[in-house]
C-alpha cells in the first residue's frame, strides 16, 4: 500500500494528465461516473477536515497577521490576474473566460500544503492560510465570480453559493466533527485519508473530461492558447506572492508557504462549479490549470529543497518587520 501511495504522489502530474487523456479517448467507458464529479470532491474535502488537527486551527490565532497576509496575497493577486487574462484573451469566447475567472477565485489547492512540505516552508502556515481560505470561498468565490464573470455570461450568486456551501463546507465541517466524535475510529483511516483524497481527484478529471470531451474535439484549436494563459495564471501569482512576502519582511519559510498558497488554486472544485454552472467548454481551463499547478509546483518544491534554508537573494523595503 504504501508503494502504491509512493507512486502516485510522486507522479501526480502525470496521472492526472493520463486520465484526462484516457476520458478524453475513451469517454464512453466513463459514462456511468459522469455526475460523480460533485461527489469525488466532496469526499476530498470531507478527508480534509478528517486531517485537520486543533494545531492547525490555533495557528491561525497564534500568526493572525501572516496568516491573513497570505489569504489576502491570494485574494487579491490571483483573482486580479486571472480576471485579467480572461479580459485579456477571451473576450469573445464567454465560456472560456468564465472558466479562467473561476480557476482563480476558488480556495486554495490541497497539494499546496504538501509542496510547502517538501520546500521547507512552514505547513501549519500553510495549513491555516487553506483552513481560512476555505471557509472565506462559499462568499467569495460567488460574489467575485458574478461579479467579474457576469459580464461574459449570466451567473447566479444563490447557485454557486448553495452549490459551495454543499460541496466544500459541508463536508469540511463534516469530517471535522467525526474527528472530534470518533478520534480513534478516524486515526486509523488517516494513513489512507491522502490516497483516498487523490483517487477522488481522478474521479473528477474523468467526469470533468469525458463530459467535455465533445466540446473539447470541437474547439482543439484553442487549447494551446488556453495553455499560455493557465501558464501565466499560476506562474505569476507563484512569483509575485513569493516576492511580496520577502520584500515585507516575512521569514523565508513563510514566503514559501505563501508562493504555493497563492499560485495553488483548488481546480477540482473550479472545473466542478463550471461543469455544473456553466459548461463544459469552461471547465478545460481549470483542468488545464490543475496539471499546470501541480507540474510546476512540484518543481519550484524540489528547487527549494536543494536550496535548505537558502532564500532567494532580494532588495529589502526601507523597513522590513518579520510577519
Amino acid at each position: 500500500m504504501s508503494a502504491i501511495k509512493a507512486i502516485i504522489s510522486k507522479y501526480l502530474p502525470f496521472w492526472i494528465l493520463f486520465c484526462a487523456i484516457i476520458a478524453y479517448v475513451f469517454p464512453g467507458a466513463f459514462s456511468g461516473i459522469r455526475e460523480w464529479t460533485s461527489i469525488g470532491l466532496g469526499a476530498i474535502f470531507l478527508f480534509m477536515g478528517m486531517t485537520l488537527a486543533t494545531s492547525h486551527l490555533v495557528e491561525t490565532v497564534k500568526k493572525p497577521k501572516t496568516v491573513l497576509i497570505g489569504v489576502m496575497i491570494k485574494w487579491t493577486m490571483t483573482v486580479t490576474i486571472s480576471v485579467g487574462l480572461a479580459y485579456l484573451f477571451f473576450r469573445d469566447q464567454p465560456e472560456l473566460a468564465t472558466g479562467t475567472i473561476l480557476a482563480g477565485t476558488v480556495p486554495s489547492g490541497t497539494t499546496a500544503n504538501l509542496f510547502a512540505l517538501l520546500a521547507g516552508g512552514d505547513v501549519a502556515l500553510s495549513i491555516a492560510m487553506a483552513t481560512t481560505d476555505t471557509f472565506l470561498a462559499p462568499l467569495l468565490t460567488p460574489v467575485l465570480t458574478q461579479f467579474f464573470a457576469g459580464q461574459f455570461i449570466p451567473v447566479s450568486f444563490w447557485a454557486l453559493f448553495i452549490n459551495i456551501i454543499l460541496i466544500v463546507l459541508l463536508p469540511l465541517t463534516t469530517g471535522l466533527f467525526l474527528k472530534w466524535k470518533f478520534t480513534k475510529t478516524v486515526e486509523k483511516v488517516q494513513p489512507y485519508t491522502p490516497l483516498l483524497s487523490q483517487l477522488a481527484l481522478f474521479i473528477v478529471v474523468l467526469s470533468v473530461i469525458s463530459n467535455a470531451q465533445q466540446v473539447l474535439s470541437e474547439n482543439l484549436g484553442l487549447i494551446p492558447l488556453i495553455a499560455v494563459v493557465v501558464l501565466f495564471q499560476v506562474s505569476v501569482p507563484m512569483v509575485g506572492g513569493y516576492l511580496i512576502a520577502r520584500l515585507i519582511g516575512m521569514k523565508e519559510r513563510h514566503a514559501r508557504s505563501v508562493l504555493f498558497h497563492v499560485g495553488i488554486c483548488n481546480t477540482a472544485l473550479a472545473a466542478t462549479l463550471a461543469l455544473e454552472h456553466v459548461s463544459a467548454l469552461s471547465a478545460v481551463p481549470a483542468v488545464l490549470n490543475m496539471v499546470t499547478n501541480l507540474t510546476l509546483g512540484a518543481a519550484i518544491a524540489n528547487f527549494f529543497q536543494k536550496r535548505g534554508e537558502e532564500g532567494i537573494q532580494l532588495p529589502k523595503l526601507k523597513s522590513p518587520r518579520q510577519a
